[in-house]
């Protein structure tokens, strides 16, 4: 039998392989189905899953109708959210808190049931353009193998929009005191971002425009990587150095079709591209994920969303280049 760290370090190994696990669980009845519906989230982001029955919920007095109010897990108080409720299912009973890490916080949902953990490639994860109801809660659409052969679909839902939501913080413009100085790009180049959470674009988008840096904003690593190829092939055109085109490259971690370590190692293995400084922008946080970060060989790391830490990152990785 494995022990934990076994498993630790095998899915760890999975990082840079365009590989994830997926933990599996239900919501209850969305609309007028009458199924369960399905959803995962990034094992990575999981820290530990409890029986609701075991624990007391405490309600906060004024919180949003999302919170159910508040656990206390060995003593730290967590949050818990109704996540059924924030995406508009209706459970027939909630028996299960995933506790999870965003970006160094700690909150707890609960939701119907947890199913089961899968392995998947993220190139069997699309991106859900058009298919969430225009809420604006689910990013991207897993294909998983089912019985018999039969293929399953699982939401993946865009958690900090929904933290945003239930915590009631509209705000996304960012001022330029709140970020400092800009940096002087060379004529004619941007920064190349990538993330697929809509919240999350508009953050970066108004961190870069407060530091006053010409941007193009993609939605995936694949998308980030095809812009790139098309760059660099008008550049040996013009023979231009990419880096006249393309000054640094933000990503995100966790994306459809290509993650953002595998990105990053694509762009470090590539003769044209490998002079591009990359900053990951995740809501992965932790030593561990910072040191493949690094070993990917990305020039800066930073945990979601502060505008502050993001435009210093920004700033050191420009400079040093």
């Amino acid at each position: 039998m494995k022990n934990v760290q076994q498993e630790i370090d095998e899915r760890t190994r999975l990082v840079g392989q365009n590989k994830f696990e997926m933990m599996l669980f239900r919501l209850g009845k969305a609309g007028a189905s009458d199924q369960s519906a399905l959803y995962g989230i990034n094992v990575f982001k999981i820290r530990e899953l409890l029986d609701i029955s075991s624990v007391k919920i405490t309600p906060i007095a004024g919180a949003s109708p999302l919170i159910l109010g508040v656990v206390n897990v060995r003593g730290q108080i967590i949050q818990v959210i109704d996540l059924p409720a924030a995406v508009g299912c209706v459970p027939a009973e909630m028996k299960i808190l995933m506790l999870t890490e965003y970006a160094g916080t700690t909150q707890a949902f609960a939701v119907e049931n947890v199913d089961d953990i899968v392995r998947l490639d993220w190139s069997r994860v699309k991106p859900a353009e058009g298919v969430s109801g225009g809420s604006g809660t689910v990013t991207s659409i897993a294909h998983l193998e089912g019985e018999n052969g039969e293929a399953t679909l699982a939401q993946v839902l865009d958690v900090e929009q929904i933290l945003r939501t239930v915590n009631g913080d509209g705000k996304i413009k960012v001022d330029a005191s709140e970020v400092g100085g800009g940096v002087q790009l060379p004529e004619g180049a941007i920064i190349l971002a990538a993330d697929d959470s809509g919240v999350a674009r508009m953050m970066i988008e108004e961190g870069l425009r407060a530091m006053d840096l010409p941007f193009v904003m993609t939605k995936s690593g694949k998308e980030a990587w095809e812009r790139l190829q098309e760059l660099a092939a008008v550049a040996e055109k013009t023979g231009k150095g990419i880096r006249q085109s393309v000054a640094l490259v933000l990503t995100d971690l966790e994306m459809p079709e290509m993650d953002g370590f595998t990105l990053t190692k694509c762009i470090k293995n590539d003769s044209r591209l490998k002079d591009i400084p990359v900053v990951i922008h995740s809501s992965l946080s932790g030593a561990t994920n910072e040191s493949h970060v690094r070993s990917a060989g990305a020039n800066g790391y930073v945990a979601k969303f502060n505008p502050h830490k993001l435009a210093e990152a920004l700033r050191s990785a420009l400079m040093a280049a």
